[in-house]
């Protein structure tokens, strides 16, 4: 059986140094932030970009976007977005 969506945040959270939730929330800036840097994408220093910037980011780094372009990332990730994200970070 497939992990769920809740399941695969944890997954990821854990892996980038965050705790679980057990309530099922979406990704915080520094929770994105934190998986911008275990996928090796920089966001550089001072204040976090936006959340698009960081979600585009993210799968910009992993292959799942062809351009780092946030328009192209409507809102939260989806569950083969968390997946590919997930693999991503067992790999490493």
């Amino acid at each position: 059986m497939s992990p769920t969506v809740d399941e695969l945040r944890n997954e990821i959270r854990v892996e980038t140094g965050r705790y679980e939730r057990v309530e099922s929330t979406a990704f915080t800036k520094e929770a994105l932030a934190a998986i911008c840097e275990a996928v090796g994408y920089e966001i550089g220093p001072g204040s976090l970009p936006p959340k698009p910037d960081m979600r585009a980011g993210i799968l910009f780094s992993i292959g799942e976007l062809d351009e780092n372009d946030p328009e192209e990332v409507s809102g939260a990730f989806r569950k083969a977005e968390l997946e590919a994200i997930a693999e991503a970070l067992r790999e490493d």
